[in-house]
């Protein structure tokens, strides 16, 4: 049953749920932020209409620069600017940023204390026929390592946008990773968004297992939940929006109650959302635990169903594995 308190969208399970790309919700955010606080630039390279930013960059053209094809100079000018008292926001995708510009990123902008928010677009094996090259799925691993760097996945547009809205208010390097496919909205205006938050979107009185994913991952994992209650499985399903600051509080919250825990993500399944869970609880309370990501691959060309089923992040996937896991103990 959906947490009432999350104020999810009603028709969440229909076959035709509203689907809108998570990338949008970060162009609208940008201009809402924009027209609220006149510190805000905006950087990117090459890609404005595939980030979404071209929305701000028509609204506020003397605010926007186009560095071109330059990853790691988006990112130092970038830092320049916050340095004079600016608040930029830098896309590209996340392939190219934070992929090719990781260092800048690091030192220029982290090193020396910049408030610059680093936008990621095209995250994940969902990008579909754009193959390996172009689809970022080690990401979250390169930035949630560097200090005072703060992790963003939004799970649907509106989130996007709150997020946005959110890391443009608070001081800090950011990272916000989106996806490229339009996804089900899951939340709507009404619901309840704060960083460092997760987000209880289904809790059964006595969940047999926790379901934490974030992104594009996070409504096969309620579907699954759907399913898994039709077995007499009652699954917890946690949106961790924020993999850094990690919400130790509702991690252990459910280690306790449930005992189990399984992780969702288009992600490695090695330094992702997955494995700071698993750094957490090692340390303060180890349980059984399964994280489902891409195994030590990479990413290829193939529509973003495909691709999703190819790498076990299907409902089905997370089915089975949810089951296996309340079966050994």
């Amino acid at each position: 049953m959906l947490n009432p308190n999350q104020h999810l969208n009603p028709r969440l399970f229909d076959l035709n749920v509203e689907q809108v790309p998570i990338r949008k919700g970060f162009g609208e955010g940008l201009l809402a932020a924009a027209e609220r606080d006149g510190r805000i630039v905006g950087l990117c390279a090459d890609l404005t209409e595939s980030t979404q930013m071209h929305l701000f960059r028509n609204k506020f053209p003397n605010r926007f620069v186009q560095i071109g094809v330059a990853e790691q100079n988006l990112a130092t000018v970038a830092s320049g600017l916050a340095a004079m008292g600016k608040i930029p926001f830098l896309s590209s995708y996340a392939m190219f940023s934070p992929g090719r510009n990781w260092e800048q990123i690091r030192t220029t902008i982290c090193y020396n204390d910049q408030d610059v928010k680093i936008v990621g677009s095209h995250a994940g094996v969902s990008v579909g026929p754009d193959g390996g090259t172009h689809q970022a799925i080690e990401d979250i691993a390169i930035m949630r390592v560097i200090p005072r760097m703060t992790v963003v996945v939004p799970c649907d547009a509106l989130e996007a946008k709150k997020a946005t809205l959110a890391i443009a208010a608070r001081r800090g390097a950011t990272y916000l990773r989106l996806a490229r496919e339009k996804t089900p909205v899951i939340t709507t205006e009404e619901s309840p968004f704060e960083l460092g938050k997760a987000n209880v979107l289904v809790d059964p009185d006595k969940p047999n297992i926790a379901i934490f994913a974030c992104g594009q991952s996070v409504y096969n994992a309620l579907v699954a939940g759907k399913k898994l209650a039709k077995e007499g499985i009652h699954a917890a399903v946690i949106n961790l929006h924020t993999i850094k600051p990690l919400d130790t509080k509702t991690i252990l919250h459910f280690a306790k109650k449930t005992s189990r825990i399984l992780t969702v993500e288009e992600h490695q399944k090695h330094g992702g959302m997955g494995s700071t869970i698993a750094e957490f609880l090692a340390e303060n309370y180890p349980i059984p635990m399964a994280i489902l990501g891409v195994d030590d691959q990479f990413g290829q060309s193939g529509t973003p169903e495909q691709l999703v089923e190819y790498y076990g992040l299907g409902v089905n996937s997370v089915v089975e594995r949810a089951k296996k896991l309340v079966g050994k103990f």
